[in-house]
């Protein structure tokens, strides 16, 4: 759940005029630089037991009921960045997207770390998560907002 609460943070302050990927690269470096190897220690732990909420139903259980948390506060943020409705059916829609998105990179990401690959190593994790977010939202999410 820390996790998912650090972004819940990061997603709930995205200014309007950063597109997604430019404030995931700061909150990132900020997060790598601000934290102690224990807290380190303690993301990849964590990143690699949603993976394993493949084959762990209690896990998998907390891991979904995290996800549902993250969906609930993408329609906020969704109905920010469009200037809508949170109750309009195309903000709901696009929020689950973008939060299935999320979910989704989270267990790749997962995966990589249980095969061995370091999770800090992953440097295009920010471009990735704004990527699918961009793709599972038809474009509507992603970019930074001008008007």
């Amino acid at each position: 759940m820390k996790g998912v609460e650090w972004e819940m943070v990061v997603l709930r302050s995205w200014p309007r005029h950063l597109s997604l990927e430019e404030h995931f690269a700061v909150e990132v470096a900020k997060y790598v630089h601000d934290t102690d190897s224990t807290e380190h220690a303690d993301t990849v732990l964590a990143t690699k037991m949603i993976r394993l909420a493949d084959n762990e139903p209690s896990i998998r259980t907390a891991w979904l009921m995290a996800c549902d948390e993250v969906e609930r506060e993408m329609i906020g943020i969704v109905a920010k960045r469009l200037a809508r409705p949170i109750s309009d059916f195309e903000v709901r829609v696009r929020g689950a997207a973008a939060s299935a998105a999320f979910r989704v990179v989270k267990e790749e990401i997962g995966a990589a770390a249980l095969s061995g690959a370091d999770p800090q190593g992953l440097v295009d994790v920010p471009q990735r998560l704004a990527q699918a977010v961009r793709n599972a939202t038809g474009g509507d999410i992603g970019d930074a907002v001008t008007a």
